[in-house]
């Protein structure tokens, strides 16, 4: 069987109605992370510190959170694995270089908490920081790339009769098992890189915002004015990342296939993206526009001189993750489209489980509330006692790193 022939899309509406859910699911899920990488934002401001004291204010205010980033990830991943198995075969039987290089990257960050200020550790204090600076830009940056080429699309043909996969099957394409979402330009590399950049921007400034908000403003107020100006630097960087993005999602051709379609032909139409955001009367569209709106609000209340600034930012960094999700994957759009062979693109109907696995999963998603009042609930208490502050950092009995 030729990998451009699909196995028939199933039309049956409670499974399609439960592949949506899901996706949905997924796509909150990603917004959720995509706030949580502050911590990987705020681990690229170690430079700002002048001194001992204020590093390590840095340190516990992200060393106190970057568990519950993990456990958003970890809830993200397992949705999406769960949900649409077929994605992970194909994006980690192919793209792996890109993906264990991301997961690398998150490994270090785990141990350089544990590891950083302990005595007589083997490599030094200076090695553990690169390992942050390495999870907060190389690791942010690819994330950002990876999920580009939810809309630029993949180098890979794949058999659903044999089961067969093969990465890097364009002539024109380069093959470098994922990493040429970030080099090939020809398919879209410039798209993905200001993606990952986009996200970088994003999750730099999320940082800044969170500890001006999470360190005492008072004992610390060269740090705090430090970071306001980094704010400050790394928003230019985000609307000029932001404004190529843009214009690549309302002017590139995007992949297409009607659901209704039993063979699921993809195609490539003009303005697609753009078609899909104003989609249920401009739904998707206006979601964003909050979105933006609410994040520029929390940077510029921030430099005016509130502490709170990460709370609307990150309310808006959240809506626009779901709508970014959203318009990848629903309203008939592959969610990893192949410009190898279009016919070759996953989307949520020809990658999701089974009904029956559906129907089960969908029993199970009501715990997903739970985890989520949990993350509250462990934020909640770790700040209940108010912004770090140095008696904090020095007293050897508090939780500090």
């Amino acid at each position: 069987m030729n990998a451009t022939t699909w196995a028939p899309i199933t039309v049956d509406a409670t499974h399609f109605y439960l592949q949506v859910y899901f996706w949905i699911i997924v796509a909150v899920l990603g917004g959720l992370f995509l706030l949580m990488t502050f911590v990987q934002g705020g681990q690229t401001l170690f430079h700002t510190a002048k001194d001992e004291t204020e590093e390590k204010a840095i340190l516990n205010s992200l060393g106190r959170k970057w568990e519950l980033t993990f456990t958003t990830l970890v809830l993200f991943g397992g949705a999406l694995y769960a949900a649409f198995p077929l994605f992970y075969s194909v994006s980690f039987g192919g793209a792996y270089w890109v993906w264990m290089l991301i997961l690398f990257a998150f490994v270090l960050q785990a141990v350089s908490y544990e590891y950083m200020n302990k005595p007589n550790n083997l490599i030094g204090k200076n090695a553990y920081k690169f390992f942050l600076y390495f999870n907060g830009v190389v690791g942010i940056v690819l994330i950002g790339a990876a999920v580009g080429t939810f809309f630029t699309g993949s180098n890979f043909t794949y058999d659903p009769v044999t089961r067969v996969l093969h990465w890097g099957t364009a002539p024109d394409g380069i093959n470098l098992r994922g990493l040429e979402a970030a080099i090939d330009f020809k398919h879209g590399a410039w798209f993905n890189l200001a993606m990952g950049i986009l996200l970088f921007a994003m999750a730099r400034i999320l940082g800044a915002l969170w500890l001006i908000n999470d360190i005492d403003n008072n004992e610390f107020p060269e740090l705090i004015d430090r970071l306001r100006n980094i704010v400050k630097r790394c928003f230019v960087v985000l609307l000029v990342a932001l404004l190529v993005v843009l214009y690549g999602l309302l002017t590139m051709k995007g992949y297409a296939y009607n659901i209704h379609d039993p063979a699921g032909k993809v195609y490539l139409e003009d303005s697609k993206y753009l078609h899909n955001l104003l989609s249920f009367g401009a739904i998707p569209l206006i979601l964003f526009l909050v979105g933006l709106v609410l994040y520029v609000y929390g940077v510029f209340v921030t430099l005016k001189g509130s502490n709170r600034g990460i709370w609307p930012a990150g309310i808006g960094t959240v809506l626009i993750g779901i709508i970014v999700f959203v318009i990848a994957g629903l309203f008939g759009t592959p969610f990893y489209p192949s410009y190898a062979d279009l016919q070759s693109s996953l989307t949520i109907q020809n990658s999701s489980g089974s009904k029956y696995t559906l129907e089960v999963m969908a029993w199970v998603s009501v715990a997903v509330p739970f985890v989520l009042g949990y993350i509250a609930y462990v934020w909640y208490q770790m700040k209940k006692d108010g912004p770090i502050t140095k008696e904090e950092i020095a007293d050897p009995e508090s939780h500090a790193y």
